[in-house]
């Protein structure tokens, strides 16, 4: 198996890989030509349609953007995404339709072995993150590796979501819990 599928199904995986570094690299040679357009600019979508290929027409990415490789993004149809958001994709992130996503919110898809030793090693997993259909991401929250997020859920500006969170809540904090079923 090769190592950019690893990192993709959740195995420890080789970061010094050359088609993985080599995803890297195109990625961040996409961001560095974004970084000082807007959303107006005739080039910003066709860069951003190269980042993520599978990208919907009717899905919004606001300028700054940052990710690791792009592909492994998957958005619905009406994803808003804010200004200054990270999303580091080895693992694969997959953001349902209508679903709004504020500034600043950072998804995590990559986890480092718990054992010092082996952190020392240039690998490391990487775990999805499934975020619903119709969801609100508040500003400035943080999705951790391996969360899937509900449907029509609401997460507070500032949380930190560890675990999954289940359809129609409202969840807030840090950690985040469930605080409403909606």
């Amino acid at each position: 198996m090769k190592e950019i599928e690893k990192m993709r199904t959740g195995q420890l995986a080789d970061m010094s890989d050359p088609e993985i570094l080599g995803s890297f690299k195109h990625a961040k040679i996409l961001i560095a030509k974004m970084r000082n357009m807007s959303i107006y600019d005739d080039k910003y979508r066709s860069l951003l349609e190269e980042l993520i290929p599978s990208m919907s027409p009717s899905t919004i990415i606001m300028p700054p953007f940052y990710c690791d490789h792009g592909s492994g993004i998957r958005l619905g149809s009406n994803v808003f995404i804010n200004t200054n958001c990270t999303f580091l994709d080895g693992g694969y992130i997959t953001i349902g339709d209508n679903t709004l996503v504020g500034p600043n919110v950072q998804i995590y898809t990559p986890h480092h072995p718990l054992d010092y030793m082996k952190r020392r090693e240039n690998k490391e997993y990487a775990y999805p993150v499934n975020i619903g259909r119709d969801c609100w991401i508040g500003g400035g929250a943080i999705i951790c590796p391996g969360v899937t997020i509900g449907d029509k859920c609401i997460i507070g500006a500032g949380s930190v979501v560890t675990k999954d969170i289940p359809e129609n809540s409202t969840a807030v904090g840090n950690p985040a819990r469930v605080i409403k079923q909606n």
